[in-house]
């Protein structure tokens, strides 16, 4: 039976970027009710990594489904919550031994947060500018990728200083100068707004997410880690975009070689169900006041069991190395199509986490084109969305299993968009 887009009942608050009843979705492909295809770059804002409804974790989530479904961590422990904590320590970097499971990446932002400042004793907390890190009242004092997210809810939680993060086509400047341009103000910042004893954390995602897609210099984060070592100060990797495979690492962090005190991870975690993870030492852990955090819903019995196969199709799928490959595919056909269309600015990106920023011939941002290309490749078949400060810059998603002939597909589907545009 179709069903009627039912507008006036859910909340104008949701924006809607398609139309799309969604009837089923296999791998790389949403089918709605009629019967329409679209090839999805999107993964559910980079959730689906491991593609729609994997068997195996379909088939785990079933099966676990009858046998418990919920199991409250305060009361009793479960299989998959012990197999899961048994598979991240595979994964996660050394020294990150102990876990903390929540629902939803701002909520375990938000936990990060709150353990970061029992664990010093400190009170504040240094972000980056163009970050997202939530929606939550203490999340959106945190979050400065775009003014949106913050409308209307000020005063917002106070303690939060914020950052230049190394978002280098922004500033015109090289790599280089931009990275050594952010830490001096890093520092700058501890010279004149919050000092280091009384600054608990310095939150930052290794590549920046709603923020634009941005991949900062290869120092970058070396610097700030030293700079937090100097003064006592932890660091926290938001790596919930970023993260399990995305860039075709676990985590973007091992890019750079740094290991941050404090980890939250989500989203592609559990292959669409709600689950959050903090991971973190546990000398540090055990500084967090009993009962002072916690939550009915973090380490749900099914989510743990599609979290344990998803981690498990990741390892033994060679996801990771899809990714790399892949990536590399996408990045090069997004380069050529920059070659003959100027309004593609910039191209960047690790692993599947890719980004094509759409500038105007003045150099400003070409919001308006860059939204008219992402309708014109649903219209042929192919989601994406945009991201950054001004809606200008189109992430590239796709599930970690993509194949070269889907890349290539989506990459003549996006020229054809473009071309249209370009033409007026």
């Amino acid at each position: 039976m179709e069903i009627a887009f039912p507008e006036q009942l859910i909340s104008p608050v949701w924006p809607r970027y398609t139309p799309i009843i969604a009837e089923r979705a296999q791998g790389a492909y949403i089918y709605d009710q009629d019967g329409n295809r679209y090839l999805d770059f999107t993964c559910g804002i980079g959730v689906t990594n491991t593609g729609h409804c994997h068997p195996r974790v379909v088939q785990a989530i079933q099966e676990q489904a009858a046998k418990l479904l919920h199991g409250q961590v305060n009361i009793v422990y479960h299989r998959p919550l012990l197999e899961l904590v048994s598979e991240l320590r595979t994964i996660v970097p050394e020294g990150l031994d102990c876990f903390f499971f929540s629902n939803s990446g701002a909520e375990a932002v938000e936990g990060a947060v709150k353990l970061a400042r029992h664990a010093t004793g400190r009170p504040n907390i240094i972000v980056f500018q163009g970050s997202f890190h939530g929606r939550t009242a203490m999340t959106m004092a945190l979050t400065t990728s775009k003014i949106i997210y913050r409308l209307h809810y000020q005063p917002l939680p106070a303690g939060v200083f914020v950052a230049p993060y190394p978002y280098a086509y922004r500033y015109h400047w090289s790599p280089e100068e931009t990275e050594a341009f952010c830490l001096r103000e890093l520092e700058f910042l501890l010279k004149t707004q919050t000092a280091p004893s009384e600054t608990a954390a310095m939150l930052v995602e290794p590549v920046q997410g709603e923020g634009g897609y941005v991949v900062p210099p290869p120092g970058f984060l070396k610097g700030v880690r030293r700079i937090c070592d100097e003064h006592g100060i932890l660091l926290i990797a938001d790596e919930v975009q970023s993260g399990f495979g995305r860039t075709g690492r676990w985590f973007a962090v091992e890019h750079f070689g740094v290991v941050p005190d404090i980890m939250v991870m989500a989203k592609g975690l559990a292959s669409g169900l709600p689950l959050s993870g903090i991971a973190a030492r546990r000398e540090l852990m055990e500084r967090w006041i009993p009962g002072s955090h916690g939550g009915t819903y973090g380490g749900n019995a099914v989510a743990c069991a599609a979290a344990v196969a998803t981690v498990r199709v990741i390892r033994e799928e060679g996801l990771l190395e899809n990714a790399t490959r892949m990536g590399a595919l996408l990045v090069q056909g997004l380069r050529a199509l920059q070659q003959e269309f100027p309004l593609i600015g910039d191209v960047r990106g690790l692993g599947l986490m890719v980004a094509a920023e759409f500038t105007a011939p003045d150099g400003s941002p070409a919001t308006d084109l860059a939204k008219r290309v992402v309708k014109g490749c649903l219209q042929r078949g192919l989601l994406l969305l945009t991201c950054g400060p001004w809606d200008n810059t189109v992430r590239w998603i796709p599930p970690l299993i993509v194949t070269a002939g889907q890349i290539e597909e989506a990459l003549a589907i996006f020229h054809d968009a473009v071309a249209e545009v370009s033409a007026g």
